[in-house]
């Protein structure tokens, strides 16, 4: 059995898909969310999954190798970001190399780095006049969303949509894919 770390800071609709994707497998299952938001969504799920659940303190993440000691602990296969909104230090890219992804609400390399996240990035891609937008998962490297990507799909951006309906469409193709793309990395 391959053991799925999920790391989110918000509500965890990503999460939820994955440990929904994976809830009568024989091969894998969501083993850990780690968080470092008190209160956020993410925990009520892992509570009421029966998913063990660890809320992190970033200067324990961010200098010491506590995190990836636990990690290691729990025979973690695949570490996976929904909405995890630190950057990864490189200790714990290192410690894990080639498995950690990321999901990213926008087609990379635009519209990414430090502070896109949520709702920055579809404002963004709304005032930029973009016509399309779309899902980027990649592997985690030590900077903020360069990895190598692993897959993009895209929507379309009318002139009539907002952040919102852009947010809403963005994570359609998030809950769609991100589960696939998961169980295509653990069947390596």
């Amino acid at each position: 059995m391959k053991n799925i770390a999920i790391f989110a800071s918000g509500a965890g609709s990503n999460a939820q898909k994955i440990i929904d994707h994976f809830r009568h497998s024989e091969k894998a299952r969501v083993s850990l969310i780690i968080c470092n938001k008190p209160g956020a969504g993410v925990l009520d799920i892992a509570q009421r999954e029966g998913i063990e659940s660890i809320l992190i303190e970033r200067e324990k993440f961010l200098h010491t190798d506590t995190y990836i000691d636990i990690l290691k602990q729990r025979q973690t296969d695949l570490v996976v970001l929904a909405g995890f909104l630190w950057k990864i230090p490189a200790n714990l890219v290192q410690a894990f190399p080639g498995r950690i992804i990321n999901i990213h609400p926008a087609l990379l390399p635009k519209f990414g780095g430090k502070g896109m996240y949520g709702h920055f990035v579809h404002e963004a891609v709304i005032a930029a006049g973009e016509t399309e937008s779309g899902i980027t998962i990649h592997y985690v490297n030590e900077k903020y969303d360069d990895g190598e990507t692993i897959l993009q799909e895209r929507c379309v951006v009318t002139p009539e949509d907002t952040p919102e309906t852009v947010a809403r469409k963005v994570q359609a193709l998030e809950h769609q894919w991100f589960p696939v793309i998961v169980e295509r990395l653990l069947n390596k």
